[in-house]
């Protein structure tokens, strides 16, 4: 369930408050949330997601993305999480897994990660992120 990024970076869809062991077993220092609450009947609420976080050692950060899309405040809010978690693995989630990997994507074009190397290492994953190529162009273009 859990899709390996990169060293640092893994994306789930949507978890449950007994995916933390795991996630504690991988060494996981935080867990990003991703997903709005109550987008759906069967999610687990992130209140709970963050209660069995800290239990477990794991810090807990909510970045919810909607299906309109990636704003320049998530981007930042995503990039400082990331940062936050010092030479700790980061597992984020969302429904699918999909948004969490946009939004790693989007991160790392604006820290200037090559734009084929973010590609390639969202595909390994399974996850595409050609839909948001132009913004990927656009971030990795600006001044770092």
């Amino acid at each position: 369930m859990f899709r390996k990024i990169d060293d640092k970076t893994y994306a789930s869809p949507q978890i449950g408050v007994t995916d933390i062991a795991k996630a504690a077993s991988l060494g996981i220092g935080l867990i990003i949330n991703n997903r709005p609450e109550d987008e759906s009947d069967d999610q687990t609420p992130g209140a709970e997601i963050e209660a069995a976080a800290i239990a477990a050692g794991i810090s807990y950060a909510a970045i919810p993305v909607t299906h309109a899309g990636f704003s320049m405040p998530q981007v930042e809010a995503m990039q400082e999480a990331l940062a936050s978690a010092g030479d700790k693995p980061v597992l984020a989630y969302c429904r699918s897994g999909t948004r969490s990997t946009l939004l790693w994507a989007l991160t790392q074009a604006r820290m200037g990660t090559d734009l084929g190397t973010i590609a390639a290492s969202a595909a390994g994953a399974g996850y595409d992120v050609s839909a948001i190529r132009p913004q990927l162009d656009f971030l990795a273009a600006q001044p770092k």
